[in-house]
């Protein structure tokens, strides 16, 4: 039986294999993403995420595997009008406004031409730029030029975006406008992949994570299944030290920490068992303990637990 078009994923990808001579960028990648669907593909640097979205895009040639977009499977070099493709680097004139460059990108996706003008009406509401419609972009914000961006790639009206970083570099502000207008997006039965580095963004924001690493899919599923099925545990002890750690300290392997380095945290599985043994690796390094506390595993855990690196920019 023929499965019914609007029923079929709007990606499909299968058994992916790309190699740069000895290096294996993507290694039997596989995954689906459903219509309407905020997906998130975590990984560290060099995992093969942006290779992924290169590829689905048929900017890269796999080496073995397909990829089926809406139930049609796509060579390199077919028409992929259905997707739009957001890069990491901003992929806009800068001499332009922000009017023209929607017009540019609307000759350029093929676009009709008594259609530009409304497309380009949408995408200066949509990404919230109408009142610097005709104002050079040179002069606009980090958080601007990224919406600018992103409009723009989606100016011929896909049913499936890829963004690689779509927040990259921006204020928290600007974060939040961005996932409000793939929200807007997602509620039109548009589907979204992306890839970023704010974990606490894509465990809020997305439906489903992907984490790939040496070019592999390692987990998939809801944060709370992700959680369920790593080594993350239940819990995450945080210790607040006394005095910030050194630039030269090197904490045990399974800690990590942040901007502020006076707060270390660990997985915990067995409470009665690992906490004095995590406190221990501590005290042997000669670092005064000021407080702590245990809370449920995040995804940042559960990516710590699955790669052993945090995902930093």
């Amino acid at each position: 039986m023929t499965q019914d078009s609007e029923t079929l994923p709007a990606l499909e990808v299968t058994g992916a294999v790309k190699r740069f001579g000895t290096v294996t960028a993507l290694d039997g990648v596989t995954f689906s993403v459903r219509r309407g669907e905020l997906l998130g593909l975590l990984g560290p640097n060099g995992a093969g995420k942006t290779t992924m979205i290169k590829a689905i895009a048929g900017r890269v040639g796999l080496d073995a595997g397909t990829v089926r977009v809406f139930g049609r499977e796509m060579a390199r070099k077919d028409d992929r009008t259905a997707i739009g493709v957001v890069p990491q680097e901003l992929a806009i004139y800068k001499l332009l406004t922000a009017r023209e460059n929607l017009e540019v990108f609307g000759t350029l996706y093929g676009v009709p031409a008594a259609k530009v003008r409304d497309r380009v009406a949408w995408a200066l509401a949509w990404a919230g730029l109408e009142d610097r419609a005709d104002e050079s972009i040179k002069s606009f914000s980090g958080g601007m030029q990224r919406r600018l961006n992103i409009a723009c790639g989606l100016l011929h009206d896909p049913k499936l975006v890829l963004l690689d970083e779509p927040t990259a570099g921006v204020d928290p502000q600007s974060r939040e406008r961005i996932y409000e207008m793939l929200d807007a997006l997602a509620r039109e039965g548009v589907s979204v992949v992306l890839t970023t580095h704010h974990l606490e963004e894509a465990e809020s924001r997305c439906e489903r994570i992907l984490i790939i690493d040496h070019g592999k899919i390692v987990a998939s599923g809801t944060v709370a299944e992700l959680i369920g099925q790593s080594r993350a545990g239940a819990r995450l002890l945080t210790i607040r030290l006394a005095q910030p750690l050194s630039a030269a300290a090197t904490l045990p392997e399974g800690w990590s920490t942040d901007e502020d380095s006076r707060l270390v945290r660990a997985a915990v599985v067995n409470v009665g068992r690992d906490v004095p043994e995590r406190v221990r690796q501590l005290t042997t390094m000669g670092l005064s303990i000021d407080d702590m506390t245990m809370a449920g595993a995040s995804l940042q855990d559960v990516f710590i637990a699955l790669t052993g690196r945090e995902l930093r920019e």
